[in-house]
């Protein structure tokens, strides 16, 4: 069985590197500096804005928002991606975000689990 971590780093944290990146995108700011500041290759940077990597996943509502200030936070340099992607990834956890793509592609029935309740 993939543990709630596991989940995280294979969908949740390439999801949002990518709707930030796409963020700072429309903020103007160019794929090389993108790639800088959230500290990922340029290649990665490409896939994300042109959707081969990390589409599965889509935000909306108050995540999305909390995305986009962090993105504007990032863009201005007052802000630290680490410290950005911890407190989104923690707001994903508290939606229940996490718990619904755990189920989605966990081998095993989680029909009745409550891991990623677990604070």
């Amino acid at each position: 069985m993939d543990s709630p971590q596991e989940i995280e780093v294979w969908y949740v944290l390439p999801a949002l590197r990518k709707t930030i990146a796409e963020e700072l995108l429309r903020l103007g700011l160019k794929q090389t500096e993108i790639a800088k500041k959230l500290d990922v290759t340029g290649a990665a940077v490409s896939h994300y804005v042109k959707s081969k990597r990390a589409s599965e996943l889509k935000f909306s509502g108050d995540i999305k928002l909390k995305i986009s200030q962090a993105a504007k936070r990032i863009a201005n340099s007052q802000a630290d991606i680490m410290e950005e992607l911890q407190k989104l990834c923690s707001a994903v956890r508290n939606q229940g975000l996490l718990c619904r793509v755990h189920k989605k592609h966990s081998k095993s029935d989680l029909k009745s689990c409550r891991i990623c309740e677990t604070r």
